[in-house]
C-alpha cells in the first residue's frame, strides 16, 4: 500500500471509530436506566420481526459470537424483556421472543434516540447524509466478505 493509501485508511478509521465511539456516548445517555446500546439493538431487531430467532442467528446478524450474545440475551431475559424458550423441533436449541415489556423498554429508547437522530440529521442535511450512506453501505459490505 501506498504511503498515501496508507495516510488516507488510516484518517477514514479514525474518523469512523471516533465518529462511532461519539455516537454510543450520546445516545447511551437518553437509552433507559439499565439499557445499552446492544441492549437496545437486538430489542429493536426483534421488535422488527414477526418470528422468533435463535440465538445463534441473533448472533450471526449482529455479528457477534454465540457467547456475546448469549450474555446479552441473559441481561434481556433477567430484566424480563424477552422470552427465551426451548425449541420444540430441535431441544439443544433455543427461540427468542421480544416480551410486552421489551416492546415498550424499546419503545421508551426509541423516542429518547428519536430526538437525537433528528437533530443530527437536520444538522448535517439530508443530502449530505444520502451521499455518505453508499460509501458506508460498501465499505460494511467488503469488512462482511472478510
Amino acid at each position: 500500500m501506498s504511503e498515501e493509501a496508507n495516510a488516507l485508511a488510516i484518517m477514514l478509521f479514525s474518523e469512523l471509530l471516533t465518529a462511532d465511539q461519539l455516537l454510543r456516548n450520546k445516545l447511551g445517555r437518553v437509552l433507559p436506566k439499565g439499557m445499552e446500546i446492544s441492549h437496545f439493538s437486538v430489542l429493536n431487531h426483534l421488535a422488527s420481526t414477526s418470528s422468533e430467532r435463535t440465538p445463534a442467528q441473533l448472533a450471526k446478524s449482529f455479528h457477534l459470537t454465540r457467547g456475546a450474545m448469549t450474555n446479552t440475551l441473559g441481561k434481556l431475559e433477567r430484566a424480563g424483556y424477552i422470552h427465551i424458550r426451548p425449541d420444540w423441533d430441535d431441544a439443544r436449541r433455543k427461540q427468542v421472543a421480544i416480551s410486552p415489556a421489551g416492546r415498550s423498554a424499546r419503545d421508551v429508547a426509541l423516542a429518547g434516540i428519536g430526538p437525537v437522530i433528528e437533530k443530527l440529521v437536520t444538522e448535517m442535511g439530508g443530502d449530505k447524509l444520502r451521499l455518505a450512506l453508499p460509501i458506508l453501505r460498501d465499505l460494511r459490505l467488503k469488512l462482511e466478505q472478510d
